[in-house]
């Protein structure tokens, strides 16, 4: 499994411009061309989208709240998304931005875009200080690596800066902070709950990491293609399934209605709450909620690959699905994950 590319790994620093790291929005639908909500297709660079809702609503007077967004995209890069705002003229979008981003078009539409209304995001990420010889390196580990998948953990900036929102999260759960997470802002509160969702979640894929393609009695498999999961009743007559990346076995993001596996996949979802020393039901009584909770695949199909070289060193290509972290991809290409900025 990943970590262990026959090819070997390679050398390179990414992030070292905002230009070097690329991610384009795949969305789930096109907007249709008619209806109330106005949908901007926005390119942004060194900037992170909830600072982006807030300059826009600031320019169109609305409350950034009231925008629509289908997911949040890097700070340190150039990316392209869409964001919806309602009862916006074109016009008053036309020439929109400043030197961090612009408006490229605006088409109409019936509803409001959400959180998670999207395929996926396409990326170019490019690679400095490389050798020659890593073009090949990397071509054959990418393709390896869309034939078996990546562990899908949550990257670095899902956690905040030095871990914040893992450690406020935390505090929240505990009851240490309940005072506190009520006056939040519900935005904010979702992002630090989902850090220990997460947190929970990449140990899991840990716990795992030397068979995240195996299926075992009592695993709760999701299919790739539609997300539905299912318990899995006979592990060996599903697993041709898993081999053919149709399907993977589940990890955990906690809420009150989160199905459970059971058997020695439950028993590792346990173990990873108890070392943070939580219990399930602690998801089930916050002040705003954390949704119903539900299952992720614990690794990552990776689509579209495609490695070349550029004159500051190799820029490597793939699409990942929804939710997918383009650091899981780099770190079993690379020696060492850092990046050059501390972001």
């Amino acid at each position: 499994m990943p970590r262990g590319c026959a090819a070997g790994f390679i050398r390179g620093r990414y992030k070292v411009e905002p230009d070097d790291f690329v991610v384009e929005e795949l969305p789930a639908y096109e907007p249709s061309g008619h209806g109330e909500h106005l949908w901007l297709w926005i390119e942004k660079r060194s900037l992170s989208t909830l600072d982006l809702l807030d300059r826009l609503g600031r320019r169109l007077q609305l409350d950034p709240r009231a925008i629509g967004i289908a997911g949040l995209k890097d700070a340190r890069s150039r990316s392209r998304q869409w964001v919806s705002v309602e009862r916006v003229r074109e016009d008053a979008v036309q020439d929109l931005g400043d030197d961090d981003w612009r408006v490229l078009q605006c088409r109409r539409h019936d509803n409001k875009l959400k959180m998670g209304h999207l395929r996926g995001n396409r990326f170019a990420i490019t690679l400095r200080g490389t050798q020659p010889a890593d073009l090949d390196i990397a071509r054959s580990n990418l393709q390896e690596l869309q034939r078996v998948g990546v562990p899908n953990y949550f990257g670095e900036q899902r956690f905040g800066k030095r871990g914040a929102n893992l450690q406020n999260g935390l505090d929240i759960l505990c009851g240490a902070a309940r005072r506190k997470a009520r006056a939040m802002p519900r935005r904010v509160f979702g992002l630090v709950v989902a850090a220990v969702q997460s947190e929970i979640f990449n140990r899991v894929v840990m716990a795992r990491l030397q068979g995240l393609g195996t299926l075992l009695p009592g695993d709760l498999a999701i299919l790739h293609r539609n997300h539905a999961c299912f318990p899995v009743q006979e592990p060996q007559r599903e697993q041709a399934r898993a081999d053919a990346m149709e399907l993977s076995p589940s990890g955990p993001m906690h809420g009150p209605k989160m199905a459970q596996p059971s058997g020695e996949p439950r028993a590792i979802e346990d173990a990873a709450l108890a070392a943070l020393e939580l219990a399930a039901e602690q998801f089930a009584d916050l002040p705003f909620g954390v949704g119903a909770g539900e299952r992720r695949p614990l690794r990552m199909p990776v689509g579209d690959v495609a490695a070349a070289t550029t004159a500051d060193g190799l820029c490597l290509q793939f699409t990942l699905p929804r939710g997918g972290f383009a650091t899981s991809v780099l770190r079993e290409l690379l020696v060492d994950t850092i990046w050059f900025a501390d972001d």
